[in-house]
């Protein structure tokens, strides 16, 4: 702490770094013009900050380009903090290793069954963490956090895990404190969109990006937002259950106790109810589903075209609200590829503000099976960079 008043010429030099600094660290990487732009701080501001902080050691600065012109690329400094991600899917366990300046050290998974209890997970997610510290000969003392991602809803204040979650064992769990107990580290918990987003925010498809929309499209149906840089989670922590928005209210019974939601439209068990099979022939997956898709079975092209239109109606409503930059589209279905994101570009084509639908990219996600896993490790960057940023400043 300084003994600067507020509003002082010091103060204010002061809180412009910090700015910087976070814009540096969200996105992992920018430019001075990029600073410039997620901060609203003048360019020359921006240069006088950098070359502050790199003065400093809390920045470096290296050669690069941006739309074909040199420039500058600003980076954080390396530090001896380390962060650990872990994503829990019905499948498997997923876990990360990353530095403070987002350089992934180590990556591991093994196979999860989601009928098995939590305590059962809870300790397969404490072996997954021990092993790979162990292993990458990480000295623990060095590790800020464990951020955790989960599908489904997460209440914000009390971080336990909400109804409307495809692991219903783990419901009403407080998942941070059980595992902070077992592995002796502070455990941040969200939900896996939002980890996802976060992850191709800073790793993935939404680089250089401030405003995005991540949509997740497999069993269930979900999305996160990206406002300004920072993934929105609203006043409970609720906000992106895009697969809950009603699209026929004489649909089908959905898994929330409400009526025609976009999931029991587009999530993987009610594609696949709608392929033809004989009783005696295994029951299809997605997997199945997009590799007949991909190599030209027609009923399956229009299972995936009809969902990719119906994703589509309902994004073009959150293209109109937020005029994002960029729609990411994640999750199993996204392996589908132009199959899915043609028809979903054609209703947001039809069904958005002509200048939106101009300025929004649809892209799939680059991050794969990882994206979540990628987020929970920048959830603990991030919660660890007010700390950081004073150290820094001092």
């Amino acid at each position: 702490m300084t003994g600067d008043t507020p509003g002082s010429q010091s103060a204010l030099r002061e809180a412009n770094q910090r700015r910087v600094l976070r814009a540096v660290r969200g996105a992992g990487s920018l430019t001075q013009a990029q600073i410039a732009r997620a901060t609203g701080l003048s360019a020359a501001t921006v240069s006088n900050i950098v070359r502050q902080l790199r003065d400093n050691g809390a920045v470096v600065v290296a050669p690069t380009s941006s739309g074909g012109r040199r420039a500058q690329a600003v980076s954080l400094a390396r530090d001896t903090g380390l962060a650990v991600g872990v994503h829990v899917t019905a499948t498997h366990l997923r876990a990360a290793i990353c530095d403070m300046a987002y350089e992934v050290l180590a990556e591991e998974q093994i196979p999860y069954q989601v009928g098995q209890s939590t305590e059962r997970g809870l300790r397969r997610a404490e072996w997954l963490v021990s092993t790979m510290l162990r292993q990458a000969r990480v000295d623990r003392t060095k590790i800020k956090g464990v951020g955790v991602a989960l599908p489904g809803p997460i209440d914000a204040g009390s971080g336990h895990v909400l109804e409307g979650t495809v692991l219903a064992n783990w419901q009403g769990v407080d998942v941070a404190d059980e595992l902070a107990d077992r592995v002796g580290l502070p455990v941040e918990v969200t939900g896996d969109a939002n980890a996802a987003a976060l992850g191709e925010l800073i790793w993935g498809a939404g680089r250089d990006s401030t405003e995005l929309a991540y949509l997740k499209l497999s069993s269930g149906v979900g999305a996160a937002l990206v406002i300004n840089g920072e993934v929105y989670q609203g006043s409970g922590g609720l906000a992106g259950e895009f697969g809950h928005i009603t699209v026929n209210d004489q649909g089908r019974i959905c898994r929330c106790g409400n009526r025609g939601c976009l999931e029991t439209v587009v999530g993987g068990p009610y594609l696949l109810d709608l392929l033809p099979r004989r009783p005696d022939e295994t029951p299809p997956t997605l997997d199945r589903l997009i590799a007949a898709a991909l190599g030209g079975d027609l009923g399956s092209r229009r299972v995936i075209a009809d969902a990719g239109r119906a994703v589509g109606s309902a994004a073009a409503m959150l293209c109109n609200l937020l005029n994002p930059q960029r729609l990411i589209v994640g999750g199993e279905l996204a392996d589908a590829g132009e199959l899915l994101l043609d028809p979903i570009q054609e209703m947001l084509t039809r069904q958005t503000l002509p200048r939106a639908a101009e300025l929004v990219e649809v892209v799939l996600a680059e991050l794969g099976d990882w994206s979540a896993a990628r987020g929970a490790l920048a959830t603990v960057v991030r919660s660890a960079a007010s700390l950081d940023d004073e150290a820094q400043l001092a």
